[in-house]
């Protein structure tokens, strides 16, 4: 009996077992019935097993049949010497049309070997929901031994076209398989193959693999444009050398980005020097490669259009941003918020102590728990390792064992958080080669020191980023001195402030405190924590807060800050300008709404003071107060707080008048600095800056709402709060010229028809704010910014004394306002990963390595095949298995085919075939045959 012989008898049979087994679960029986040697168990809609009873006489002797008829045939197509090793390793399965047998992106593979039916091989298109269809998998042809020969997640969906059966090996059975007989590996190897077109075999022999070490250029601005380099592992770095000598980042690249695409196509010289930020192996494909794909596949230009618009798209975004070099990285963003953002695509973070007091292991433990509120997070540490992949896995000799299987571990989860030793360990040098981002851990109660494994850093190549964290007890003292800890660190990106709870300074040893963590584990982490601050940061995922100015109208971001915390939305980054960098400056330090409004309010009734500003009056030369008592009221606020000393990262923006450019102020002295954004032309002078000496005037000339900055700092999405005046757009149309007299005369005369014109004053604050005005425009219609006005157009620049009644208005506003964001599904997009859809349905519970193997892989098993005599690959017979199959008339002549040998017995062809290339020749013969 053939392997497609009598479809009808098995969904009889399977039929009968389903009706069966419903009835056993109506009666309350358990999950698994046994019933006379065959067991039937619980699986998903629409799918049946069939597993191989342990002996005993076999009830049901057709199903029975088929199934020892299939096995035969994949010993054939295997070339499997010992039928023995399939015994208790294969299961068969029959699924429903339109049942999924695999995902695309699952882990746990298994190789599935047709009977009947059909199996639709699909994959999903980039930026689409929709899916493509690859080839269709016949009778006698397997599917998934690619994922399980490589270790790799699968690249398609396996979907059943129709009814369909099939064998089923599992990959630890398969590993099991190869253990005993390694040569099955070239065997299953060739069927892959096979499948090949000629053309992807081309394409295969065109590609190069290209190895790059960490802090090694693949090239350098101003090459020879010869080829594109795709990322398979790693990160790299694109930089810019200006005519000035300075070098600017254009943009960090991730595992799927293109990298040079943009120079390939327009025969131009390298416009960056590109180099590896850690250890990366890339694909390399020639000119020449790529011209035969879009001359022999045109929808790859179509592609490749899309991708070069998104890199457009994301440069006119960042065109108005300090660091408009940002846009240049060449990625492929699935949502709204994610274009531009260099840090949504990091893999790796090793983490690194300042010194031995730092309670590191705790410190990673948090931190994978507030990760694992994103995505799919892996903790290794030198003992894991060890544990899982035996106690000489960091010996050199498995190098590139080794790298295989934590590249492998890149891939199953969002991040991989890497803890070092305390020293200079193999397993410490591991980390930091394998780092996207570097984390170094401190005590923010002790003196600012600098490591030993800090000063190795500073002395080698090491190019990925580097970020400082200080850990604070939630009791403790407020930060201060980071000033310190970041001047003995010039290599610094950013830093952060973490409050941690009690448990994280506990002195528990390793065994209670994994029972601590696991209990803390069982609970979903909290997203207003700063462990989950730092985990957004991370991740790519900050939610960043920006405030406007508009002078009294800011006390409404008080009420609207009360009501973001109430609608259990966080904040990562704070940013402002004027009275937003005022009011920011608050929030950055409070972190509570609740005390940020006593200062505030107790701030705005002292500027309610006619006598202070009487007394403040100078000779307006360059304005009418002298700024004393202005400076004197926002110092005693923040008294000597520094930028660098905030819970928050925060920046605020100024107008350099200096030198024309707008500012961006993320360190210092932070009361100057609010001040300066601050200071209203003709109202207050400029303050001088104490770095430079130029001169600072209120930031709201030059990017009133500066959304566009935080977008430039990392932010995903920018809520953005605009108190800002309206100004008047219906003005009166008096000809080409005008008369001061009769404007007056209109003015005075109660009878005559109101005008509106624009005094000197209002055209001068006009064209004082045209910058910020048309800057503002670009942030309200941009797809990562929320925008916030709350109705405050009432009241003016100067009312501070009604605080109470702004702030009002702006909580209920906000509170409405968020309260439609929670309905509308914006918060859950807010918090959302913009890779957790890749890890929705990873199975990360098999680890590619062999079951109860200490550190075996399929290399190691490989190694041990003979050399081979004879070429394997037939390019006759690669025709056979080319995937342009008309679908009607397969359908058709399968069905003929189902029919064609009656009684289930072998053929005598069949019985006799000795090579895995007769077995599906055979079925196509047959299909073929009962179609004509």
């Amino acid at each position: 009996m053939s392997t497609g012989d009598v479809p009808a008898e098995v969904h009889r049979v399977f039929e009968q077992t389903l009706s069966a087994k419903e009835e056993a679960v109506t009666q309350g029986s358990v999950k698994s019935i046994l019933k006379k040697s065959v067991t039937m168990q619980h699986t998903p809609s629409a799918v049946y097993h069939y597993c191989e009873p342990g002996g005993g006489s076999v009830h049901h002797n057709k199903v029975n049949a088929i199934f020892q008829a299939a096995k035969k045939d994949l010993l054939q197509v295997i070339q499997l010497q010992d039928p023995g090793l399939l015994e208790g390793r294969v299961t068969l399965r029959q699924v429903k049309a339109g049942s999924v047998v695999a995902y695309q992106g699952d882990q746990d593979v298994s190789i599935a070997f047709v009977i009947s039916g059909l199996l639709h091989v699909c994959q999903r298109m980039i930026d689409r929901e929709e899916e493509c269809l690859l080839f269709v998998t016949h009778p006698g042809e397997m599917v998934g031994h690619l994922a399980v020969l490589t270790g790799e997640p699968l690249i398609f969906t396996v979907r059943a076209h129709r009814d369909c059966t099939f064998l089923s090996v599992s990959k630890a059975h398969f590993y099991e398989i190869m253990r005993e007989e390694p040569r099955v590996v070239l065997n299953v190897a060739h069927t892959v193959v096979r499948r090949m077109s000629s053309f992807v075999r081309q394409i295969d022999f065109a590609l190069d693999w290209v190895a790059v070490e960490a802090g090694r250029a693949v090239y350098r601005q101003g090459d020879k444009s010869d080829s594109t380099f795709i990322v398979l592992s790693g990160r790299l770095r694109s930089v810019i050398a200006k005519d000035n000598g300075k070098k600017e980042l254009a943009g960090e690249y991730g595992r799927g980005d293109l990298i040079g695409v943009v120079e390939a196509l327009t025969h131009l010289n390298r416009a960056t020097t590109v180099h590896a930020i850690r250890d990366s192996e890339l694909a390399k494909m020639p000119e020449g490669a790529l011209n035969s794909i879009k001359r022999r596949y045109p929808q790859v230009v179509t592609r490749l259009i899309h991708v070069l618009g998104q890199k457009i798209l994301g440069n006119m975004q960042q065109v108005n941003g300090p660091l408009t070099g940002r846009g240049l990285a060449l990625h492929t963003p699935t949502s709204k918020w994610d274009a531009g953002n260099p840090a949504s695509n990091l893999s790796t973070v090793t983490i690194l102590p300042v010194s031995e007091e730092v309670p590191l292991t705790t410190f990673t433990l948090e931190l994978q728990h507030a990760l694992t509120g994103i995505g799919p997070t892996l903790l290794l540490t030198s003992d894991i390792i060890k544990q899982r992949l035996g106690s000489a896995a960091l010996d050199s000799v498995h190098e590139y064992r080794l790298s295989s299987w934590l590249g492998q571990q890149e891939d199953i989860h969002r991040i991989v958080l890497y803890q070092s030793d305390s020293s200079l360990t193999p397993w410490t040098q591991r980390c930091i080669r394998q780092a996207d981002c570097i984390i170094i851990v401190g005590l923010g109660e002790q003196e600012p020191t600098v490591g030993e494994l800090e000063r190795m850093l500073e002395s080698s190549s090491v190019r990925a980023q580097k970020q400082l964290v200080l850990l604070h007890r939630e009791d403790g003292p407020l930060p201060s001195g980071t000033a310190e800890w970041l001047n003995m660190r010039s290599w610094i990106s950013r830093h952060h402030h973490l409050s941690c709870p009690r448990r994280v300074f506990s002195k528990r040893n390793l065994p209670k405190l994994r029972e601590l963590y696991q209990r803390v584990f069982e609970k979903c982490p909290d997203r207003h924590s700063d462990f989950s601050r730092l985990a957004r940061i991370l991740t790519g995922n900050s939610i960043a807060l920006v405030l406007g100015g508009g002078g009294a109208r800011g006390c409404s971001q008080i009420g609207i800050l009360r009501a973001l915390n109430e609608a259990g939305i966080p904040v990562d980054v704070v940013g402002g300008t004027s009275i937003g960098s005022f009011m920011g400056a608050l929030y950055a330090e409070e972190k509570s709404s609740s005390r940020m409004r006593v200062r505030a309010r107790e701030w705005a009734m002292g500027m309610t003071s006619y006598f202070k500003k009487i007394l403040d009056l100078t000779y307006p030369v360059t304005s009418m107060f002298s700024g004393a008592s202005f400076n004197y009221s926002i110092s005693s606020v923040f008294k000597d707080k520094q930028i660098e000393d905030l819970w928050l990262p925060y920046f605020t923006i100024t107008t350099d008048i200096t030198a024309s450019s707008m500012r961006v102020h993320t360190d210092g002295s932070l009361w100057r600095y609010v001040r300066a954004s601050m200071s209203l032309s003709g109202y207050l002078p400029p303050l001088c800056d104490p770095k430079d000496g130029h001169l600072l005037m209120d930031g709201g000339y030059i990017n009133n709402l500066p959304a566009d900055v935080a977008r430039s700092m990392g932010a995903k999405v920018v809520i953005a709060i605009d108190v800002g005046s309206q100004n008047e757009t219906s003005l009166t149309n008096y000809g080409d010229s005008l008369s001061g007299w009769w404007l007056l005369w209109k003015r005075l005369n109660p009878l005559a028809e109101k005008v509106k014109v624009l005094n000197m004053a209002e055209i001068q604050t006009r064209l004082a704010y045209v910058c910020c005005v048309r800057q503002l425009e670009v942030v309200k219609d941009s797809d990562y910014c929320e925008y916030i006005r709350p109705p405050i157009d009432r009241y003016g620049t100067l009312d501070f004394g009604k605080f109470d009644e702004i702030a009002e208005v702006g909580y209920q506003h906000g509170k409405t306002l968020f309260d439609v964001w929670h309905r509308s599904g914006v918060v859950d997009s807010m918090l959302k990963d913009r890779h957790q859809e890749e890890f929705h349905k990873t199975k990360t519970g098999h680890v590619v390595t062999c079951p109860n193997a200490s550190f075996t892989d399929l290399a190691e098993i490989v190694s041990r095949i003979e050399p081979v005599k004879n070429a394997l690959i037939d390019e006759e017979l690669s025709d056979e298995y080319q995937t342009d199959y008309d679908e009607e008339a397969v359908e058709s002549a399968l069905s003929d085919f189902e029919a064609f040998t009656p009684g289930g017995e072998h053929t005598e062809e069949e019985e006799t075939a000795e090579t895995d290339e007769e077995i599906p020749v055979q079925v196509r013969q047959r299909l073929k045959n009962a179609h004509l």
